[in-house]
C-alpha cells in the first residue's frame, strides 16, 4: 500500500545566493547543519515503508523550485514540490502560471511564522496573492506558531475555494503540555472544510531529549476529532526532526498514536489526504 509523507525537505549549504541557511549554523541546529538530499533521506523511507513523498520549501526565491524539481524529475518518487512565489508581487500570477508548467509542481508555502509582522498573512497585499493561488487552484501551506493560528479562519473564509494546510498542527506548546491557548483556534480552523492539516514538526516541539509519543497523544487526538482522518496527513518534517528523532522513531511514534484506528482511516492519513489534497500522481 503506498504511504505519502507529505512534508519532508531537502538542502545544500553549499548551494550559491539567493540560497540562505543561516538558520542552520545557529548553535541548537548544529545536528542538522550539513546536507540532506534525496540519497539521504530514500534509505530512511524504505526503511518504513514510505514508498513517496513531498518536498515543502525552505527559501523565499524561485531558485529552490528549480533546483528541487529537477531533484524530483532525477528521483521519481518525490511526488510532489511545494515551492514558493512572492504573494505579494503584482506579478504573482504569472509566477505561479510559471510554476504549473511542471507537473510535480503541487502547491506553495510561505515562511509566514517568521515575518516580523505577525499579521503577515492577512496583509490585504499577501491575501490578494491568496486569491491568485485561489483563482489557480493551487494549495497554500499555512506555517504558523500558536500566535498566528487565530488568522487560519478569516484565510479559509477569503478564500474558500482556496485549499489550506496547517502545517505542524501550528506547532502547539507540547513540551509545557499547553492546550487552552491552541484549541480554540485550532477548532476554528477546522469547522472551515477547506482546510486539512498535517500530522507532523510535532517532536520538535516537545522536549528533544526526553519526548515520548504519550506527550502527542492529545493533541493527535484533537486533531483526529476535529478534522477527521479524511482531512489529516503524515509529514515527517525531516531533517528538522533529526533535532529530537530519527525518521523511524518519529514515523512510529504517530502510529502507535494512531494505533485504534482502522486500516481504512490510517489510510487516510498516510495517503488518500495528500493524494487529493496536492493532487499528487502516484
Amino acid at each position: 500500500m503506498p504511504i505519502i509523507d507529505a512534508h519532508q525537505h531537502f538542502w545544500q549549504l553549499s548551494l550559491p545566493a539567493p540560497f540562505d541557511y543561516a538558520w542552520l549554523k545557529k548553535p541548537e541546529h548544529r545536528a542538522i547543519g550539513r546536507d540532506f538530499l534525496p540519497e539521504d533521506l530514500k534509505p530512511q523511507l524504505d526503511k518504513v515503508g514510505v514508498t513517496h513523498s513531498v518536498f515543502v520549501q525552505t527559501q523565499h526565491h524561485p531558485d529552490e523550485n528549480r533546483w528541487v524539481l529537477r531533484l524530483a524529475d532525477e528521483n521519481p518518487w518525490i511526488v510532489g514540490v511545494v515551492g514558493w512565489v512572492d504573494l505579494q508581487s503584482p506579478a504573482v500570477a504569472e509566477q505561479i502560471e510559471t510554476c504549473k508548467q511542471h507537473p510535480r509542481f503541487v502547491g506553495v508555502r510561505h515562511i509566514t511564522h517568521d515575518e516580523p509582522d505577525d499579521d503577515f498573512i492577512v496583509r490585504p497585499a499577501v491575501l490578494r496573492g491568496l486569491k491568485a493561488l485561489e483563482k489557480a487552484q493551487v494549495p497554500f501551506d499555512l506555517l504558523f506558531f500558536v500566535k498566528h493560528l487565530k488568522h487560519a479562519a478569516t484565510v479559509a473564509q477569503a478564500v474558500p475555494e482556496l485549499p489550506l494546510v496547517i502545517d505542524h498542527l501550528a506547532k502547539p506548546k507540547i513540551k509545557s503540555q499547553s492546550i487552552d491557548d491552541w484549541l480554540p483556534h485550532f477548532q476554528a480552523a477546522a469547522a472551515c472544510p477547506n482546510v486539512v492539516c498535517k500530522l507532523s514538526g510535532m517532536v520538535t516541539e516537545a522536549d528533544w531529549r526526553n519526548w515520548k509519543p504519550s506527550d502527542l497523544q492529545p493533541y493527535v487526538d484533537h486533531a483526529l476529532e476535529l478534522f477527521g482522518p479524511e482531512r489529516l496527513m503524515y509529514g515527517s518534517d525531516w531533517p528538522v526532526c533529526e533535532l529530537a528523532g530519527s525518521y523511524e522513531r518519529v514515523f512510529r511514534a504517530l502510529e502507535e498514536c494512531l494505533a485504534k484506528l482502522s486500516a481504512d482511516e490510517r489510510d487516510a492519513i498516510y495517503r488518500r489526504t495528500a493524494q487529493k489534497f496536492y493532487g499528487l500522481k502516484l
